[in-house]
């Protein structure tokens, strides 16, 4: 049995964390800032875990985790 490829756009973007959830940079943070206020910029700071619909995609294009 041949083995699975990744999506390489998928293992530049998300990781898993030891209990399997799906971490990801948060949207909306590269330009256009100045028309945001501080406390949008200051919660989206980080990463976040994804919600449940999403991961399980995201884990069908990463097969080994």
């Amino acid at each position: 049995m041949p083995k699975l490829k990744t999506k390489s756009g998928v293992k530049k973007r998300f990781k898993l964390t030891a209990s399997g959830k799906v971490k990801a940079g948060v949207a909306g943070k590269r330009h256009r800032l100045i028309s945001h206020n501080a406390k949008y910029i200051r919660t989206n700071r980080g990463t976040k875990v994804m919600a449940d619909p999403d991961a399980k995609k995201i884990k069908e294009w990463m097969p080994y985790g």
